[in-house]
């Protein structure tokens, strides 16, 4: 979906519909003021995760992405916090056209890493912004997808074990961080270092100026 024109409104912050470090660390390194939105306790984060049969990976982020959007959309309604737009993202990892979530336990994570060794796969993260609740422009939530390429080398069966021991791999998609201890893992990358890591910067910047906040 096309970025829209820049709202005429201003806006100090965004609220940020993620619990992930990483992407508070990237808002921060923009100098982009946010709330956090997390998701509350009983939303069945899994079931919007969820597969849907033959999906590919780009439907699958974006329709998760927005899914997510629309969530957060109705969390901030019910709490009745002041309107700012709503900041959401998904990020998966695709290998062919199997889709590689977050693993279930650490095995789950060596059977991805495993599967990812000596091979290039690709990154995918959908961001998406909801504008504020109440802005003269109630557009509709606008969207875009950041897709990266990293190419892994061989792993040992060894250096897979004790990575996954470090506790790394845990919530991540792919079953790996870009920015911790896998980095000597990769050989090359194509894309958005920033969109591997959950957010990209450059298409992040650009939404979150037309939605009208100012940083």
């Amino acid at each position: 979906m096309p970025i829209e024109q820049q709202s005429t409104a201003s806006f100090e912050y965004v609220y940020l519909a993620s619990q992930s470090p990483r992407r508070q660390e990237l808002l921060q390194q923009l100098g982009i003021g946010f709330q956090l939105l997390p998701p509350e306790i009983d939303e069945d984060a899994e079931a919007l995760e969820a597969e849907l049969p033959g999906e590919a990976a780009a439907m699958y982020v974006r329709r998760v992405c927005l899914a997510k959007a629309e969530a957060a959309a109705r969390r901030l309604a019910r709490a009745g916090r002041t309107a700012a737009p709503i900041l959401v993202a998904d990020t998966t990892v695709a290998l062919d056209r199997a889709i590689l979530g977050k693993p279930a336990d650490d095995d789950n994570a060596v059977a991805m890493l495993t599967r990812l060794s000596g091979r290039t796969h690709h990154v995918l993260t959908a961001v998406a912004v909801v504008p504020a609740a109440g802005t003269a422009e109630q557009t509709p939530i606008t969207s875009t997808l950041s897709v990266s390429t990293v190419r892994f080398v061989a792993l040992t069966h060894e250096q897979i074990v004790r990575y996954v021991a470090s506790g790394e791999p845990r919530g991540k998609a792919g079953a790996y961080g870009v920015q911790g201890r896998a980095a000597e893992f990769i050989a090359h990358i194509e894309g958005s270092y920033s969109g591997i890591m959950g957010l990209p910067l450059f298409e992040t910047a650009a939404l979150v100026r037309a939605a009208g906040v100012a940083f």
